[in-house]
């Protein structure tokens, strides 16, 4: 390796480097290593709180129908927000109402950056969940959680894109209406590409703390803190 020396400045040069403040150009050079340090930090830090599925489940991907204004929506009218994707039924005794009261706790937590998530409860019972009794039921957790419904094709082929298994056995005889879900919440980022599954908001210790950390992370890396912006500032 062939090194180059550098020459060093005459003394009228250090004199001026001595009396003069940083130009526009350093500061950015200055402000491109820090972001480069900051990405360096970040990746250094790669454990997650939930199960880190990047690369490994497909990206969010659907066409239903929004319960709060009957449109229909796919994964383009979410891009650029951090996805909840939750399959569950409103007449759900325990899993559905815990899970949510959870979701709920931790967007509060989350505080400004919660408006850059968004959690997508899909009815895996539409036959009962009628657009006004889904919009109604998620509106008791918070603004951000929003109620969609599928055909029963639309909906299997999004469970079976996250291998989501579910049943719905409707009354008959002694046997009671009966309807079985997952529990787990899938998250992706704001390009729509999955990153974690979170299976601990349905019990009685979820990992609320983790989990905030974890969106606020993807929230960051979405729309990261204007360090460059700040530091221009000093120009």
């Amino acid at each position: 390796m062939h090194r180059h020396p550098t020459p060093s400045p005459s003394a009228e040069n250090r004199a001026g480097l001595r009396g003069r403040g940083p130009t526009r150009r350093r500061v950015v050079q200055l402000a491109g290593a820090a972001l480069a340090t900051a990405s360096l930090a970040g990746c250094s830090t790669s454990k997650w709180h939930a199960i880190d599925v990047s690369g490994s489940l497909r990206p969010l991907a659907f066409a239903m129908t929004r319960a709060s204004d009957g449109k229909l929506v796919t994964e383009a009218d979410y891009r650029g927000k951090v996805v909840l994707l939750y399959f569950g039924y409103t007449f759900c005794p325990d899993l559905c109402p815990t899970t949510l009261s959870n979701v709920a706790e931790i967007l509060t937590r989350l505080g400004p950056a919660a408006q850059q998530v968004r959690m997508l409860f899909v009815t895996v019972d539409p036959n009962r969940d009628t657009p006004q009794v889904l919009a109604r039921y998620v509106k008791n957790f918070a603004p951000q959680i929003e109620g969609l419904r599928g055909t029963p094709d639309q909906l299997a082929a999004l469970a079976r894109r996250y291998r989501v298994a579910y049943s719905v056995t409707p009354a008959h005889g002694d046997q009671p209406y009966e309807v079985t879900h997952g529990a787990a919440v899938y998250v992706f980022d704001a390009t729509g590409a999955a990153r974690l599954i979170v299976a601990s908001l349905d019990s009685q210790k979820p990992d609320i703390d983790g989990t905030v950390a974890d969106l606020r992370r993807l929230v960051d890396q979405a729309h990261p803190p204007g360090l460059l912006r700040r530091l221009l500032r000093v120009v």
